[in-house]
């Protein structure tokens, strides 16, 4: 077990505990500093206190690590990587439709992680037992470049990167509708749908500041292929902002789209391109990921429709 302590200085007085934790330790991700905070391992002046604690000058902060467990995941021997990149520090991958990134209720075995467990052994424990190597993650069924750490102090780094916007994170999805702008800028804060506590929203209150830059690659005969930089990173952020303007992603019945003429059963959306500074050499670097048989075959069909029209 390691113990950091910290005292508070005067201009740091009334900040939250959250908060101030995430300013001293910016290597420490804001979901562990919640974990740390609900297991009570994060002591003021040796007392429990809540995560909106204002904390005061002078005050000592205790931060208890306890020592890493070893992993009890399973390896999944039998599903291949796309791997586009690796070296000591990183590991750039193609993610495929269908595979969740880390373990979760339910689901403990058939995970990039466990798939990431039988391809190396540098992960470690490294950002916990459940999501060694983590930094970012991609829903279910969206597919593309995701980059996973081989090191703590890659994690580390990568992790800094992401909360302070230093990287560059392009998509590429299909929108049913004839989108009428050639490029633009949607910002829309996002929160909990109140209607409906499992789904996203574009809402005022209870919702966080969400950007999304676009411009129109191809159009087509109710369609329209789309290039998305994300500038901020909500939950199902691009799918509820098309969805917002009225141009679902193609596939994604959860957020209004009804398109069945191309049989999907998951949202179009594919994270094209991934920019990041390496955590070794500091040199800016990008990686893009094919996209998926299925998204190719869906343009070569609205190509030829276009070309009959």
């Amino acid at each position: 077990m390691e113990e950091i302590k910290f005292t508070v200085d005067k201009e740091d007085k009334n900040i939250r505990l959250d908060k101030y934790i995430s300013k001293i330790k910016e290597d420490f991700s804001r979901n562990y500093i919640q974990k740390l905070i609900d297991d009570e391992k994060i002591l003021v002046n040796d007392k429990i206190e809540k995560k909106s604690y204002n904390i005061q000058a002078n005050d000592e902060i205790t931060i208890i690590i306890e020592e890493p467990k070893e992993l009890s995941l399973e390896k999944k021997e039998d599903i291949n990587l796309d791997i586009i990149y690796e070296d000591q520090d990183i590991i750039i991958i193609n993610k495929p439709i269908g595979l969740i990134v880390h373990p979760v209720k339910g689901n403990k075995t058939d995970t990039l992680v466990n798939v990431l467990l039988a391809h190396t052994d540098k992960l470690g424990n490294i950002n916990g037992t459940i999501r060694p190597g983590i930094v970012h993650r991609l829903d279910k069924n969206t597919s593309g470049t995701i980059v996973v750490a081989k090191s703590k102090d890659s994690l580390n780094n990568l992790l800094k990167q992401f909360k302070n916007r230093d990287t560059n994170k392009v998509y590429h999805t299909i929108l049913k509708g004839t989108l009428p702008y050639n490029s633009g800028t949607i910002d829309a804060p996002i929160g909990r749908d109140p209607k409906n506590r499992t789904k996203m929203a574009v809402i005022k209150n209870n919702s966080k500041k969400a950007v999304t830059e676009f411009k129109v690659l191809k159009r087509f005969k109710d369609y329209t292929y789309v290039e998305v930089n994300l500038k901020t990173g909500r939950t199902h952020q691009i799918r509820v902002h098309f969805s917002h303007l009225g141009y679902p992603i193609i596939g994604d019945k959860r957020y209004g789209s009804t398109e069945e003429l191309f049989e999907l059963n998951y949202q179009l959306l594919h994270a094209y391109k991934l920019g990041f500074y390496h955590p070794k050499t500091k040199k800016w670097v990008e990686y893009k990921a094919n996209l998926p048989n299925k998204f190719k075959t869906i343009l070569s069909y609205l190509e030829n429709k276009n070309k009959e029209v």
